[in-house]
């Protein structure tokens, strides 16, 4: 197990906020200060696709 503290609800919404705005999941990880792979893996749970990422 990580040691990454559990989605709460404020923080989940502030996800989909994000997701819904068009941010890349790299831009979500840090404005959540969350590791990448658990905000992909929650936008996967909730069954939303991130922006694709900006080069």
């Amino acid at each position: 197990m990580n040691n990454v503290s559990p989605w709460t609800y404020e923080a989940v919404q502030r996800l989909k906020e994000l997701a819904k705005e068009g941010m890349p999941a790299s831009v979500i990880s840090l404005k959540l200060k969350r590791p990448i792979t658990d905000v992909r893996a929650k936008l996967s749970d909730l069954g939303i696709t991130p922006a694709t990422e900006e080069h």
